[in-house]
């Protein structure tokens, strides 16, 4: 594709791409789909690393931790000049809401750092993924730790939370997006499915063809004996009478008493009796899970093959049916110890959603330079009708620190 923002390289080239906390390589198997050039990925996990060499040969990798990565070292990996797009999702895990939340947890700070980092090497386009819970956590310090630094260096900043159900992909996961551009106004995802299943999700895609089930997602993998990914464990005799005892779309919550986890009415009451703070409750845990066959699957975690129970059969889940879900290929080697490959599985971009965004990326540098002030053109933070009030509070710092007028849900 042809693109005004391209102009340092041949009209034909593939658009050079550079991939930070690349993990596994979602994201890699979305853009190389949609024609792009990885020209670097970089995590400093050494699964993950081992993982990505081992399906992306070709593509230079950096097992480094990117605060000893510089911009010369990007710029060099590119070619010598800004590659068209540097995007990465730094470790979610200090403000993810499937665990408890560390606000003091190191890896928050490198929102900041990757945003002052890639901001430093001047891409035409910048894309940062990350979970839902950025968004409140520390009260909006680190939306503004990623604003700053982008809109100082003179780009349009664009945030949307989506959920991947609308982009084809056989799970209710919510992201937030961001795409910054220069001198021009990044381009929104333009969702290709329906879905049903969780709140808002609905709202968004209407007309357009049903998101796959977890049931017709489930029924393409191909199981092998050969490929350890594909193998059940065996639960004992009580974890199989409670896996039976679950129709569709119940959790442990459903079961009867005496099918209960004997801890797990303990910890639900724990959560309030022992004055844990409010941002740390979460609910009381789901514990195990039956996927509804009409419905796309829940988030897959790193919990997933644990939790989850197929749909119409009584089993868990396998690494490898969980990796579908995710829009993995078959033919994708994860390397490392189960409990490895299944952290990756879980923290990964979907493939599937990934091309997308490279969609939105490739629209975003097709767009003639309008020269756009630089600011935040939209916030938009939920598709549902209402907000938290922790979203709400957030909602109201971005709009008067950045003057941003967009920032109520957007229907398609």
């Amino acid at each position: 594709m042809v693109h005004e923002a391209g102009q340092h390289q041949d009209a034909l080239a593939p658009l050079r791409s550079i991939d930070l906390f690349c993990g596994a390589g979602g994201l890699a198997c979305g853009l190389t789909s949609r024609g792009f050039d990885v020209r670097l990925g970089s995590d400093i996990w050494k699964p993950a690393a081992d993982t990505y060499r081992a399906n992306f040969p070709d593509h230079r990798f950096e097992q480094i931790d990117i605060r000893d990565l510089t911009a010369s070292d990007i710029l060099e990996a590119s070619g010598g000049t800004p590659p068209d797009l540097v995007a990465g999702g730094p470790p979610c895990q200090g403000f993810s809401s499937a665990g408890a939340r560390a606000m003091d947890d190191e890896r928050n700070t490198l929102v900041g750092w990757y945003s002052r980092l890639a901001a430093e090497v001047r891409p035409p386009v910048i894309v940062f993924e990350n979970v839902e819970g950025f968004l409140t956590a520390s009260n909006g310090k680190y939306v503004v730790d990623l604003f700053d630094p982008l809109i100082e260096a003179g780009y349009v900043v664009r945030l949307e939370k989506l959920n991947v159900a609308n982009f084809g992909v056989p799970q209710l996961r919510k992201r937030v997006i961001v795409i910054a551009a220069l001198d021009r106004t990044p381009q929104r995802l333009v969702p290709t499915n329906s879905a049903s299943g969780a709140p808002g999700v609905w709202r968004v895609g209407s007309g357009l063809p049903p998101t796959v089930s977890a049931a017709e997602a489930l029924s393409k993998v191909s199981a092998s004996e050969r490929d350890p990914l594909s193998l059940t464990r065996t639960p004992g005799d009580l974890e199989m009478a409670r896996i039976q005892a679950l129709e569709q779309g119940k959790t442990m919550r459903d079961l009867p008493p005496h099918l209960q986890h004997k801890s797990w009415m303990t910890r639900a009451n724990r959560r309030v009796r022992d004055g844990m703070p409010t941002e740390r409750r979460g609910g009381a845990p789901i514990g195990l899970r039956r996927l509804r066959a009409d419905e796309p699957s829940k988030a897959i975690t790193g919990a997933a093959t644990r939790e989850f129970i197929h749909p119409t059969e009584h089993r868990t889940l396998t690494l490898r049916e969980a990796a579908a879900l995710q829009t993995f290929p078959d033919t994708f080697e994860f390397v490392g110890s189960r409990a490895d490959i299944a952290t990756m599985i879980g923290n990964a971009i979907p493939p599937k959603f990934a091309a997308e965004l490279a969609s939105a990326v490739h629209a975003t540098l097709a767009m003639p330079p309008d020269f756009s002030e630089p600011g935040v053109v939209d916030f938009r933070s939920t598709n549902a009708e209402a907000m938290s009030p922790a979203l709400a509070r957030v909602t109201q710092l971005v709009e008067q620190r950045y003057g941003v007028a967009n920032s109520v849900p957007a229907l398609f």
